[in-house]
């Protein structure tokens, strides 16, 4: 014996025409919203100097201080003493006063002392934000 099945009719009666006016005037929406972003800088103004402001002249990355068990430090590779580093780290908050960030990676057998240092040179150079970098067991 067949069953028949009866289709419904509420698929064939469906009005797309509400669902196309919404989209309409979202796109309309969006087009007049960018356009009054881009006239903000689009007006020709002279901005006023400051003697004190000073310009980020590096792209502000994280600077990784890498301290190995014997307590050496090591910035990008290449092994530093405290001098060096206090200089690298004077270096990198000069060109980015206003956001650099240090990550302090020690070996976990080395004397907390090196670390301690390495927080210390960090705020001799002006770097408050500094994180010592743990993994997670």
């Amino acid at each position: 014996m067949a069953v028949k099945i009866k289709s419904s009719r509420a698929l064939g009666t469906l009005n797309l025409t509400p669902l196309i006016d919404v989209v309409f005037l979202l796109l309309v929406f969006f087009l007049v919203a960018t356009r009054f972003a881009d006239e903000d800088r689009e007006l020709d103004v002279l901005l006023p100097s400051a003697s004190e402001a000073a310009a980020v002249t590096a792209e502000p990355n994280e600077l990784a201080i890498n301290i190995s068990e014997t307590g050496s430090y090591y910035i990008g590779g290449q092994t530093v003493d405290e001098t060096g580093l206090l200089a690298i780290l004077n270096t990198a908050a000069s060109n980015n006063p206003i956001g650099q960030t240090v990550i302090i990676r020690a070996d976990h057998r080395v004397p907390f002392q090196f670390v301690t240092t390495a927080m210390n040179l960090c705020n001799l150079a002006g770097i408050e934000d500094y994180t010592i970098a743990t993994d997670k067991d």
